[in-house]
């Protein structure tokens, strides 16, 4: 549970941010960023001041706010005509995160606040939620174990004949079992992911989600993950899955095989071992995202396997790695254009993959924090291809 003390360095920090901007205060209705500041998601709008006391208005539950919330000022909804009271006339300017506020909700606060200007905090907050605390790297760590505990019991349930589908749904439910929560919260429009992928075989990886796998699925409605599709021998088994616990998520593959695998293949995945051990020993403060992402376009185009690189040939994703905490999608990302530097106790899931129309999909994805020595490896089970 979060304490009184984590929760008001949150408050501070982002206090810090907004009196730099020369903003009065923040409003936060999107529910995973008031979870992070108050400690509880319950259907709330937090208004946190450049300083003093942040406040929690809450629709409901207002009585299980209460008891979960460790915030101190913590009252109903107002009215309408009671709101504007709260802030004052020396609030002029306030920040919103335009990144996933409806504009219908922007319209309602600005209706409910006239005269105040609203400003976008978007990466001012994904910027203060990107660096994690002990805390927070010991909910990583925990999600990890747990994550780790499913993938080493794959070799007791995965049998020829299996359907992708039936695969997908045993893993699943060995992960629910050990406490997963299932939400895979993401920040970005328009994308949405179950649980995870379990694959196999060639063609896997076009599709709408912004990643270098994503799977047929069962569907044109539901067109990523698991399908029908029955798994053969001597070819790639791909396990993409995330640990949500306490919220936190850790993000992880590893790849199996029945039979023998094809040398092409086998090239590729010690190939991203290659670029994965190049990132992990960069994962330093100061090393510029952008160029980590360079480097493992370079190191695959040297292996002979740049076409290959993230995705299908003409679809490939533009990242090797993104943050990850409350959200998959967190800051910092090893992207193309990212060009920000790291910063200790950020988290990172690193995935070099390769794919390769009708043979299969090849990689391998960890998660790690950012620290003085190189990344801190939190999904701590072997990476090496499992043969069965």
């Amino acid at each position: 549970m979060l304490t009184h003390t984590e929760a008001m360095k949150r408050v501070c920090t982002m206090q810090k941010q907004l009196q730099a901007k020369g903003i009065d205060g923040a409003l936060f209705i999107f529910p995973i960023d008031v979870y992070y500041f108050s400690g509880t998601r319950q259907n709330s709008t937090l208004w946190i001041p450049a300083s003093g006391e942040p406040v929690l208005l809450v629709r409901k539950s207002l009585a299980r706010a209460r008891v979960e919330s460790v915030l101190a000022d913590i009252r109903p909804f107002p009215s309408s005509k009671e709101f504007p009271a709260l802030f004052g006339e020396t609030v002029r300017t306030i920040g919103f995160t335009f990144d996933v506020a409806p504009v219908q909700q922007l319209n309602y606060y600005t209706k409910l606040l006239p005269g105040r200007e609203f400003v976008d905090v978007s990466a001012i907050n994904r910027e203060v939620r990107s660096v994690k605390s002990s805390y927070e790297l010991d909910q990583l760590r925990r999600s990890g174990a747990s994550l780790c505990s499913v993938f080493r019991q794959v070799p007791e349930f995965l049998a020829g004949g299996m359907r992708e589908l039936d695969l997908a749904a045993e893993f699943e439910h060995r992960l629910r079992l050990a406490g997963n929560e299932g939400f895979i919260r993401m920040r970005a429009f328009n994308q949405e992911l179950f649980m995870g992928l379990a694959l196999s075989g060639g063609a896997a990886s076009y599709g709408f989600f912004d990643g270098a796998v994503t799977g047929r699925g069962l569907s044109n409605a539901s067109p990523q993950g698991a399908s029908l599709q029955v798994i053969k021998a001597n070819e790639p088994i791909f396990f993409d899955y995330t640990g949500v616990f306490n919220g936190y998520i850790t993000d992880m593959t590893r790849i199996f095989v029945m039979g023998t695998l094809d040398p092409e293949l086998q090239r590729a995945f010690e190939l991203s071992l290659e670029i994965q051990e190049h990132i992990r020993a960069a994962l330093k403060p100061g090393v510029i995202c952008e160029e980590l992402f360079l480097q493992s376009v370079e190191l695959a185009e040297k292996g002979g396997l740049g076409a290959h690189f993230m995705g299908m040939p003409g679809e490939q994703a533009k990242f090797v790695g993104h943050g990850v905490g409350l959200e998959l999608d967190e800051f910092p990302v090893l992207a193309q254009g990212f060009k920000v530097p790291l910063q200790v106790g950020q988290a990172i899931a690193v995935e070099p993959k390769f794919v390769f129309p009708d043979k299969g999909v090849i990689g391998i994805e960890n998660t790690y924090a950012v620290t003085v020595d190189g990344g801190e490896k939190i999904t701590d089970i072997a990476d090496d291809l499992v043969y069965l």
